[in-house]
């Protein structure tokens, strides 16, 4: 015996809380646009001309909200961390300097931890914003600039639990980081920079000179040369393809093991035949300062899985495969 619901009996229900829920936090978000002000830009203005970090503080959820926006912020070119509230009443309030900016949240503005901050705050002269639902709060009235995120209700049926209000605040948030990020210029490449151990960081950073093969093992046979040169070419490096190269190292060509079953497809007898005959010209080739990731897009766009890496005078220089792609997690 069991006290397990109908497997079916609830499902329709489920989903409508659920739908619910979704509609009544997306309504919270779209409220935030109308209520953006100049109060918006002075904050940005504040953290723009901030010469030390943003410190981010908030308790109960609104302190979980508060980190992910102190990591948004990092990541994307405005320096910044979390302190707990609590905590900075014994002492972490050290980590905070006058050259800082802090952004405070609180869905009521009155939480004791953190407007037990405030006194502290303005003797050291560190410019305050204010993330609450309540702008007449005490944290808000005491604030250089005050963030609207307040909401109609929250999705809890019971109006208790933070749902809505901590929802838009993780969305103002992110409208801040965003906001910040565009004023300061911020690129892909600034990004992958504070992101170098994650696939993302690899797709940004990595060059085709960081993966290509060169040297002794860059395949590759003289014009002319009989077809029989460039198939042991291509077994002996084993990256699918050799470059043809004319008198003076100029890549004219490649042939791949694409071609090769063209090749056997057209002709009976291989044994006349010359490299020049069956290859591909120009051939797909790319830059060695490329990125990774449009090696990895030519090369789908095109269906194949190997690139001749040639200088701004054509020599080739290396040979990247898919397989390298692979190995180094741009893919």
């Amino acid at each position: 015996m069991t006290n397990d619901p109908p497997i079916n009996s609830g499902t329709s229900l489920l989903r409508e809380s659920a739908r619910r829920t979704l509609e009544l936090e997306q309504q919270a978000i779209a409220a935030l646009a109308g209520r953006l002000d100049d109060a918006f830009d002075h904050a940005c203005e504040l953290i723009l001309a901030c010469r030390g970090r943003v410190v981010v503080t908030g308790m109960g959820k609104s302190g979980h909200v508060a980190g992910k926006i102190a990591a948004t912020l990092a990541s994307t070119g405005t320096p910044a961390f979390f302190v707990h509230p609590g905590e900075a009443s014994h002492g972490d309030l050290g980590m905070i300097t006058p050259g800082d900016v802090v952004l405070a949240l609180s869905n009521s503005g009155e939480t004791a931890e953190v407007t037990a901050l405030l006194p502290l705050l303005k003797r050291m002269g560190a410019p305050l914003i204010s993330m609450t639902g309540r702008p007449g709060s005490t944290l808000a009235r005491h604030a250089e600039a005050h963030l609207d995120a307040g909401v109609e209700r929250e999705a809890c049926p019971l109006d208790l639990a933070p749902t809505s209000s901590t929802t838009a605040a993780l969305a103002l948030g992110d409208a801040l980081a965003v906001a910040l990020l565009e004023s300061r210029g911020f690129t892909a490449e600034d990004f992958a920079l504070s992101h170098p151990g994650g696939s993302l960081g690899k797709r940004l950073l990595l060059r085709v000179a960081d993966l290509m093969h060169q040297g002794r093992r860059l395949p590759q046979v003289a014009l002319g040369s009989p077809l029989r040169d460039a198939l042991l070419e291509i077994t002996r490096q084993g990256l699918g393809f050799t470059c043809v190269v004319d008198a003076e190292g100029y890549l004219v060509g490649v042939y791949t093991d694409g071609d090769l079953r063209r090749t056997l497809d057209q002709h009976s007898d291989l044994s006349g035949l010359l490299v020049d005959d069956v290859m591909t010209r120009p051939g797909k080739r790319i830059a060695p300062d490329t990125l990774a990731a449009e090696a990895v897009r030519i090369m789908e766009d095109n269906r194949i899985s190997a690139l001749a890496v040639v200088d701004a005078d054509g020599y080739p220089v290396g040979a990247l495969h898919m397989h390298d792609l692979l190995a180094s997690g741009v893919i």
